[in-house]
């Protein structure tokens, strides 16, 4: 499915990872204790800008900050738009 929307400049769309619910020992986390995820798969990137020459491409596996980027909703999915500045690393 193709994303109707397009990032600006040095933006990125990240789809979130779905948040854990189960840690590694088999105990179930309850929906109030669950945290942000901070892993997503990049689905649509901006051109860039004169000084800066995007680094991701679509379908990357990124790392960014737990408070990064704005929260949106298309067709029934959360989204998060941010700059490629606060990407931390590509998995």
């Amino acid at each position: 499915m193709a994303l109707n929307i397009k990032p600006l400049s040095d933006r990125v769309v990240i789809e979130p990872a779905a948040a854990e619910t189960k840690t590694a020992s088999g105990i179930y986390i309850p929906e109030t204790a669950k945290e942000k995820p901070q892993k997503g798969k990049v689905v649509a990137v901006g051109k860039g800008t004169k000084k800066h020459d995007m680094t991701v491409k679509v379908g990357d596996e990124v790392l960014y900050g737990k408070y990064a980027g704005t929260e949106l909703k298309l067709d029934g999915k959360d989204y998060l738009i941010m700059r490629e500045d606060d990407i931390l690393a590509i998995v």
